[in-house]
């Protein structure tokens, strides 16, 4: 009797890195496939996909990004999977007592990931406008590669405040949520397998996983919400 050994499929997710905790645990609970992450910003991760890097998978923080590689016909099968929220947090000893947009102003720096780029200090930067009150905090802010440098800022005590998903606040036990912000910019997840990926089929197996319920599960316990 001859058996035939089928070897599980290496693919390569690139992510934004608001992602980092939940698909980390996701992908050790996939049995299929081995998953490879790059982790970072979504718009660095679109550049890099455009540029030609390895790839079988995208997962981006807003549409975007996403949008800029399905206009150069680099993607396909691409799906809405998940949602986030903003917060405004504080290192986990702070005193700072912070509960609207307009007390921000009396903060002196406030981390944001980078705000003409990456989705997360994009999102910020749009919530800011809208509340009135960017132009009187622009010159405190303190602009970062990703959501997690934003954090890690936050977690140092370098600044007094940041905003970061929702999902951010809670991975962290060195900072403190100081309030959510429930009228912000509707933020989207989207998804999609690389069209030149050599695993396209991998790719998609593991896509499909991100919307299944064991994978829901996961999500919304790191405070993620489903669309």
């Amino acid at each position: 009797m001859i058996a035939t050994i089928l070897l599980a499929a290496t693919i390569r997710v690139s992510a934004a890195a608001s992602l980092t905790d939940a698909l980390g645990e996701i992908a050790r609970r996939y049995g299929k496939d081995a998953i490879v992450f790059n982790f970072g910003a979504s718009s660095l991760l679109a550049r890099q996909i455009i540029e030609g890097a390895p790839a079988d998978a995208f997962v981006s923080a807003d549409e975007q990004q996403m949008n800029r590689l399905q206009q150069r016909g680099l993607i396909m099968a691409r799906r809405n999977i998940l949602s986030n929220t903003l917060v405004v947090v504080v290192p986990a000893d702070s005193r700072i007592a912070i509960g609207s947009p307009n007390e921000l102003i009396a903060v002196r720096k406030i981390a944001i990931a980078q705000p003409d780029t990456v989705p997360a200090g994009v999102y910020a930067r749009e919530y800011l406008q809208h509340a009135g009150v960017w132009d009187r905090v622009a010159s405190r802010i303190v602009p970062t590669e990703n959501v997690r440098a934003a954090l890690a800022a936050v977690e140092s005590g370098n600044v007094d405040a940041g905003i970061v998903y929702l999902t951010d606040g809670l991975s962290s036990r060195r900072v403190k949520i100081a309030y959510r912000v429930t009228n912000g910019p509707k933020i989207t997840y989207p998804a999609a397998v690389i069209a030149g990926s050599r695993e396209k089929a991998a790719a998609l197996r593991f896509l499909d996983y991100l919307q299944s319920d064991p994978a829901r599960q996961i999500f919304r316990r790191y405070g993620f919400l489903l669309p």
